[in-house]
């Protein structure tokens, strides 16, 4: 068992998606419900920028700049810092949300919502192309979480929270399929994830307070273990991409945690990849 250190005050209501890019500067992750994009720089402090309603996402453009979720869509940015701009709405609903998104090896988004509500089945996962063409690549998910891709590209692995496990697909031609379980736990909660370069698959266990790290064979090789109970989301990052950092929340916390909300990190030994960027 690792056990992570606190790198920031406890910043965040609903910290989540955190994302390594030299674009940026380094770390960067979501306060969600505050609409607001956290960069963490080089001196401790955390820079904060309010992009809209809700920021549920963020990862860095090919051309520079990011793509951020929105309240019920993504928005563009053109540089690391600049405010992004919406596009068009992919649903009308209010009561359903943007919640996690990551890209594929091809430069495609992959962007989840989930509903206010968690009304079962009542969320999509969405794939957008670089040339911003939308399709519903599922529609009975109930809180799409994390997704991340195999090394070579040839599986993706993603939470829906409420089935209490992380699923692999076959990529075939771009595409996900031969959806099957690849590790559950008995009344877990996975939410976001990540893949290091060895194809290990690092999952945020939220209301455990760890974060577990499986192989590709489904073997839980470590965990890490968080003074708080609500682990969102992971990625491996560093000049050297061997530091896991860890957000958190404290969103809807009935018994107080006074770090809740706060960033963890831990080193480990193998290093992580660089993110893969959004082609549009």
């Amino acid at each position: 068992m690792l056990r992570a250190e606190q790198v920031t005050d406890a910043v965040a209501y609903h910290g989540e998606g955190p994302c390594w890019s030299p674009t940026w500067g380094g770390l960067r992750w979501v306060d969600l419900l505050a609409g607001d994009l956290l960069t963490l720089r080089d001196d401790g402090t955390v820079d904060r920028l309010h992009v809209g309603e809700v920021a549920a996402f963020v990862r860095p453009r090919t051309r520079g700049g990011y793509v951020v979720g929105l309240q019920r869509g993504i928005g563009l940015a053109d540089g690391p810092d600049a405010v992004p701009t919406p596009l068009p709405e992919l649903w009308s609903d209010p009561g359903v949300r943007m919640n996690e998104g990551g890209c594929d090896p091809t430069g495609a988004l992959y962007a989840g919502s989930m509903p206010y509500d968690v009304t079962p089945g009542g969320a999509h996962l969405y794939r957008i192309t670089p040339d911003l063409d939308v399709e519903v690549v599922l529609d009975d998910v109930t809180i799409s979480n994390g997704i991340d891709f195999s090394p070579d590209g040839t599986l993706a692995y993603y939470d829906d929270t409420s089935t209490g496990r992380t699923d692999v697909f076959d990529v075939v031609d771009g595409r996900l399929t031969g959806r099957r379980p690849f590790v559950s736990g008995e009344d877990e909660s996975p939410d976001g994830l990540t893949v290091d370069s060895a194809g290990n698959v690092w999952v945020a266990l939220n209301g455990d307070g760890r974060v577990r790290c499986v192989s590709p064979a489904g073997a839980t090789l470590t965990e890490v273990e968080l003074p708080v109970r609500l682990v969102t989301a992971c990625t491996l990052g560093g000049p050297d991409l061997r530091d896991l950092y860890v957000s958190t929340s404290r969103e809807n916390l009935d018994d107080p945690e006074p770090e809740a909300g706060a960033l963890f990190r831990v080193r480990v030994e193998v290093p992580g990849r660089p993110v893969l960027p959004f082609a549009g």
